[in-house]
């Protein structure tokens, strides 16, 4: 009887009881609960032999995730082979590999970011794109910073033009970190890159490595420059600026434009800008919202646009600073 790994998980499911089953569907959402209960809704008449088997499965997976939470996958391969033989083993480790998303990328997040940083010094930047696209922001961008001016621009600007990446490809570049690093499991290969990942991976960047890394991306790809700078800081992130910034840029909006940015907001940001500005001129802009009525989601976003081109000028003048680093000091 061949069954699929959802009709695996159902019958796991039924196996632990009513009350553990209960336990472990509080931790599912609600498209795997539903997937889940209509799998068990259906099953019927299941062989001993059949349920025998799927729990022996459960079991393996579970024990082999245990060795290898306690010394990786070496360490795992090594213990199921005493146990079971190494065919078993490694037919073990594979599952595990391909339930669990087992990435050798994942080790990158844990090994210290000298080691790294002198590892993609060495590699391709198609390779170091990848890699960073796998890192946690605040780590992809400490990294980046550091690499050599000449190729922090040709890394981001493959890292936002990445396409869906081959498997061959990760797979060739995980047996080079297996082999150069180490071995470990939990990765996630689901990032891609995009201008969305470079966008964040410069929020946390040096200001030195973001504005020689946006210079070079306008002058190979202006449009593609300017949608990474669109995603870098949002409109509400007006609310985390000083009051002096928030001052400042006030002076050079018009209400109108205030008015309509301000529309379909948080009270904390309009707080945060009225707080910011004469009462007068507070009691105006806060009349002037209430009057504005119906609006459409375009020019709320294009009133928004406006404002944030105004901050990108002012800040390019020095007359205002946007911390893009949340371990950044700002002196005022």
């Amino acid at each position: 009887m061949k069954i699929s790994p959802l009709q695996k998980a159902a019958l796991i499911i039924i196996a632990m009881g009513v009350q553990n089953a209960a336990q472990v569907m509080k931790n599912l959402n609600d498209t795997e609960i539903e997937k889940i209960t209509i799998e068990i809704a259906k099953l019927r008449n299941v062989p001993a032999e059949v349920l025998g088997s799927v729990i022996e499965e459960f079991y393996q997976l579970m024990l082999a995730n245990k060795y290898i939470v306690q010394g990786g996958l070496d360490y795992a391969q090594k213990v199921l082979e005493s146990a079971w033989g190494h065919k078993r083993a490694e037919d073990i480790i594979k599952r595990v590999e391909a339930s669990t998303e087992v990435s050798a990328f994942y080790l990158l997040q844990t090994v210290d970011d000298k080691q790294l940083l002198s590892f993609l010094q060495n590699e391709h930047p198609q390779t170091a794109a990848l890699i960073l696209a796998n890192l946690k922001p605040p780590q992809a961008a400490a990294i980046l910073s550091e690499l050599p001016e000449e190729n922090q621009s040709e890394i981001a600007y493959r890292l936002a033009t990445m396409e869906k990446t081959s498997p061959e490809y990760i797979e060739d570049i995980e047996d080079v970190l297996r082999e150069q690093i180490g071995t470990v499991f939990g990765g996630d290969l689901s990032k891609t890159g995009g201008a969305e990942a470079v966008a964040e991976i410069l929020n946390s960047a040096t200001r030195s490595a973001e504005k020689n890394i946006l210079n070079r991306l306008r002058e190979q790809d202006a449009k593609l420059s300017e949608e990474i700078t669109n995603l870098m800081f949002l409109f509400e992130d007006i609310v985390k600026l000083s009051d002096l910034s928030i001052q400042r840029i006030v002076k050079e909006v018009d209400t109108k434009t205030l008015s309509l940015a301000l529309k379909a907001t948080s009270n904390e940001l309009k707080e945060k800008i009225m707080s910011n500005m004469s009462d007068r001129a507070a009691e105006m802009l806060k009349d002037e919202i209430q009057f504005l009525g119906p609006v459409r989601v375009r020019d709320v976003e294009s009133a928004q646009k406006q404002i944030l081109d105004i901050m990108r000028q002012l800040e390019e003048t020095g007359e205002i600073v946007i911390s893009h680093s949340e371990g950044e000091e700002i002196i005022e």
